[in-house]
Formats: structure tokens, sequence, C-alpha cells
């Protein structure tokens, strides 16, 4: 019984402590990673991995996911 407790310990904080937009998201790239300078236009956020973020893991997930850019969509060149 406590392996089973453990286990579900482990998964929980596990699904806490993640991002949907991290984690799904695929690979970040270089100008979803890099501020925009001025004058340059906004980065748009993926809404639907924000929205999950806040139902799902609330302030932990959205927060991973601005600080590593995953939550903005791909830059189209």
């Amino acid at each position: 019984m406590k392996k089973l407790t453990a286990a579900c310990m482990i998964l929980l904080f596990a699904s806490t402590f993640t991002s949907c937009a991290t984690i799904l998201g695929g690979k970040v790239s270089d100008c979803q990673r890099t501020k925009p300078s001025d004058g340059d236009p906004s980065r748009k956020v993926r809404m639907g991995a924000l929205v999950a973020d806040l139902l799902l893991t609330g302030a932990i997930g959205t927060v991973i996911d601005f600080a590593t850019g995953a939550i903005y969509k791909p830059c189209s060149k």
C-alpha cells in the first residue's frame, strides 16, 4: 500500500509541475524564445495551451510556459 501511495504522489506532483505547451507544443524555436525588440510586433499566445495550463496546472504551468517561450505561437517567416 505504501508503494501505491508513493507512486500516486509522484504522479500527482509530476502532473502539477508540468505545463501543456512545453510538453505538447513541440520544439521551441529561437523566435519564440527571443523577446521582440521595440517596434517589432508582439508574439501571439497559443490560447488553447493557455486555457489548458490555467485549468489543469494553474499558475505554475502557465509561468513555466511563458518562461520557456513555449506558450507563444511559432513565428512565420
